[in-house]
Parts: structure tokens; C-alpha cells; sequence
């Protein structure tokens, strides 16, 4: 290769023409330059990195030292960033100088701190409006009742009130006053009519053909209230439609609103005075089921069909053991002259065992001079005869069955699925009733 070489530059042939004839020694990529910059780290190769291939490889003799290197002294120059508009800062007060204040808005001295009564969002809660929007007498076995039907501002449901009260057929006058409501025997309007009174009851006395209605504001006259005389019996019912209607054997409800008027038609002795007719109050609420409605308390049976209790079986359709509440009924009490305090009206005989209600109506300020056991029936009998279970109407002849005001009547509910309700309600919601 040196021999050609050497004919190549002292030949006859120009220079120009034999550099073609010889291939290029070195390669197209220094194989040496590729081994350096794998292995490198990958950003080492940025733009503005340093780049030393002989620092981390042996020191070639007189090879400079690498490793002593600091970098140039002098960086370059970086332009600044400048934005093209204002601060926000002086953009913000440009654009509130520009508002026009409004001429209804205080100054920021008279504003003042949100007060936290006012925190709450909700509208506040209105006085409750309670209005019995008729009465009527209805006729029943245990004798004539009177039949009010109310209005409220809580809830859309018509609730209802049984007075028993068979003084007020009388003439004469009488040894306590009539239970009678307030606000229907007020005027409703200028322009109501004898005629509109009577049509929703507002009379004294009894209708009939040839009878006249006495104005409701001059009710008969009677006596002040003889301190012998015992306070009405007023029992506070929940609607209950299987039970009072179709007869159903799971609860006593049919029972129990049948045996609280048999209670309150019973004669009352006053000492010193003789025998008079009873007198007391049925509050008929509607609240089907505790509360959850009916369409609720269909299901919570095939819970309870499933072996839960009738508690179980609403906590698991995701309702409480008892949704009631009774500010109503408390409203229509206070109407009808119930449970007043000392000198302010008559007490009352409460009929329930459930302490909820006791405590529910003396929270709300009612005087109850009295708490009357509703004993089960069955239980009754049981009681009676120290002996095995006797099941009510099983071999009872026909003569001895008393009628009643549901479909029950004034035979007994019985049978295992009542006894397993009473005795939850006994156990888990604190009835008062001795097992």
C-alpha cells in the first residue's frame, strides 16, 4: 500500500485522477463515538450538556485530566421572558373602577356579620293549624258516638276524632262540660248561614226531621265541673287497616279500637251523685304500620313470615321500629278541651301501653291523670282461669260472641303470630304489659 501510494504522488498521472481510484480507510460512524455514547447516561447528549468521553475511560499519556474540569466560568446570556400585557393585580383594579356601584347595596361599614340563626337554609316551621272540618253522629253497638274528621298543615291525611260523649243528646244541663271542638263551632265567615253550620255539625243537641239547631256559640247550659267526676278516657289509635278491616289475626289493633269504646260507654259512678253515662275520646290516626304505610307493612309480613320480628322486619326494610309522631293528635286533643292543666280544663285517662305515647303527649304539656292498662283479651281470660290458653271463639256458641265495632268485633284476636307480636312489643319497644 505504501509502494501505490508513493507511484501515485511520483507518477505521470495527476493527483487528482488516482484519489478516486482508493477507498476511504476510516468507517462512515467512528465505532469509537458510538461505544462512548452508549455508555453515557441519555442526558448527558441535551442540548447545553456537558459531554466528556474521557472521563470515566483509562488516562491516555498527556491526555488532558477531564475529571479537573469545572465547566466555562462565563454562561450564556438567557433573554427574560416579558409578557405582553399588565399585572393582574393592576388589571383587577381597572376593571373594578370601571363598575358602577349599585345604589342598593350597603356601604361596607353597615354590613354586618351573618348571624347563626340564620345559618340554616330551610324555612323556618309554622305553627300547627289543626281545623275539624266536620262532624256528624254515627251510631255504633256500644251507642251513638260522635264522628269529627280533621284538617292540618303537617300532612295531607284526613286524621279523625270519636267523641263519646252521650250528655251532649241530653237536655238540661250536665255534671262536666261537652267535649266538643273549638274550631269548628267558631265562625268561619260573615256570610255563613244556619244551614252552613249544621251541614258540617256545628249544632247543639240532636238533628232530626223537625228539630232546630241551637247556635254552637250558646251551647247548653250546665254545672261547673264536679270535682267527683273522673277525667274522659281518651285512647290515641293508629289507623290499621288488616286488623280492623279484614280481620287479621298478626296484631290486636281490631281489638283494641273496639275495646276502648266499650270502655268509654261503660256508666261512671259519681259519689253523691248516682250513675252517669261514660265519656272519652278515640284519636283515630292515620298512620298505617307504625308509621311506614300499608304498602311497607305487606312486605315487612313476609319478613316476619321469614321468622323476624315485627321490629326486625322494618329495620330491615330500612324504616324505624316506630315512625309516629303525635304533634298532631296533641293538636287535635288541645281542640277538643283535653288534658288541660289545674283549672284550665279536664285531665285525661290515658288508654295505651306503650310509654312512648305517655311521655309524647306530657312533653308536649297535657295533664294525664292516669294511665289505663289495654290488656289483650285472650290475656284476660287467661288470667281469669289460671289454666291453659282459651282460645277465644273456638267452641263459643254463637249466642255468647258480643258484636263490636270492627271486623273483629267483641271476640278476642288469638294464635301464635299474635302472641309473638305482643311479645316484641313487650321485650324490644317496652310495653307495658306483664308477660
Amino acid at each position: 500500500a505504501d509502494l501505490a501510494l508513493l507511484d501515485a504522488l511520483t507518477g505521470p498521472v495527476p493527483l487528482s485522477q488516482n484519489l478516486n481510484k482508493f477507498k476511504r480507510r476510516d468507517q462512515d460512524l467512528d465505532p469509537l463515538l458510538l461505544a462512548s455514547v452508549a455508555a453515557v447516561s441519555p442526558t448527558r447528549h441535551h442540548y447545553t450538556h456537558d459531554f466528556f468521553p474521557g472521563v470515566d475511560m483509562p488516562k491516555a499519556e498527556g491526555s488532558y485530566d477531564w475529571t479537573k474540569w469545572k465547566g466555562d466560568v462565563k454562561h450564556g446570556k438567557r433573554l427574560p421572558y416579558v409578557s405582553q400585557q399588565a399585572p393582574r393585580s393592576h388589571r383587577l383594579h381597572k376593571e373594578n373602577a370601571a363598575l358602577q356601584p349599585a345604589e342598593n347595596l350597603p356601604s361596607p361599614r353597615e354590613r354586618t356579620q351573618p348571624s347563626a340563626v340564620l345559618a340554616p337554609t330551610l324555612p323556618p316551621k309554622t305553627e300547627l293549624d289543626v281545623r275539624c272540618m266536620a262532624r256528624t253522629r254515627i251510631p255504633t253497638p256500644h251507642g251513638p258516638v260522635f264522628l269529627h274528621l280533621y284538617h292540618n298543615n303537617r300532612d295531607n291525611k284526613e286524621h279523625l276524632a270519636l267523641v263519646f260523649d252521650p250528655a251532649q243528646f241530653a237536655e238540661g244541663s250536665s255534671l262536666a262540660p261537652p267535649i266538643r271542638s273549638r274550631t269548628l263551632d267558631a265562625v268561619w265567615s260573615e256570610n255563613e248561614t244556619e244551614m252552613d253550620r249544621i251541614v258540617r255539625g256545628a249544632y247543639v243537641g240532636r238533628l232530626g226531621p223537625n228539630s232546630r239547631a241551637v247556635a254552637p256559640s250558646q251551647p247548653a247550659t250546665h254545672t261547673a265541673l264536679h270535682p267527683a267526676l273522673p277525667a274522659p278516657l281518651v285512647r290515641m289509635h293508629s289507623e290499621c287497616f288488616t286488623g280492623e278491616t279484614v280481620g287479621s289475626m298478626r296484631c290486636d289493633c281490631g281489638e283494641q279500637l273496639d275495646e276502648a269504646l266499650r270502655q268509654m260507654a261503660q256508666p261512671i259512678t259519681v259519689p253523691g251523685v248516682g250513675t252517669i253515662p261514660g265519656r272519652g275520646v278515640v284519636v283515630y290516626m292515620r298512620q298505617e304500620g307504625r308509621g311506614i304505610g300499608l304498602l311497607s307493612k305487606i312486605r315487612a309480613y313476609n319478613l316476619q313470615d321469614l321468622g323476624h320480628d315485627t321490629v326486625q322486619a322494618n329495620l330491615m326494610l330500612g324504616h324505624g321500629a316506630d315512625e309516629r309522631g303525635y304533634e298532631v293528635a296533641v293538636g287535635i286533643m288541645r281542640d277538643l278541651g283535653l288534658g288541660g292543666k289545674e283549672g284550665q280544663g279536664e285531665g285525661m285517662r290515658l288508654l295505651t301501653n306503650n310509654p312512648s305515647k305517655v311521655q309524647a303527649l306530657e312533653a308536649e304539656g297535657l295533664r294525664i291523670v292516669e294511665r289505663v292498662p289495654m290488656v289483650p283479651r285472650s290475656w284476660q281470660k287467661r288470667a281469669h282461669a289460671h289454666a291453659e290458653p282459651h282460645i277465644v271463639g273456638a267452641d263459643d256458641s254463637e249466642e255468647d260472641r258480643i258484636p263490636g265495632a270492627t271486623m273483629i268485633g267483641g271476640e278476642a284476636t288469638h294464635g301464635e303470630d299474635l302472641d309473638k307480636y305482643l311479645r316484641t312489643k313487650v321485650l324490644r319497644m317496652g310495653h307495658m304489659l306483664p308477660l
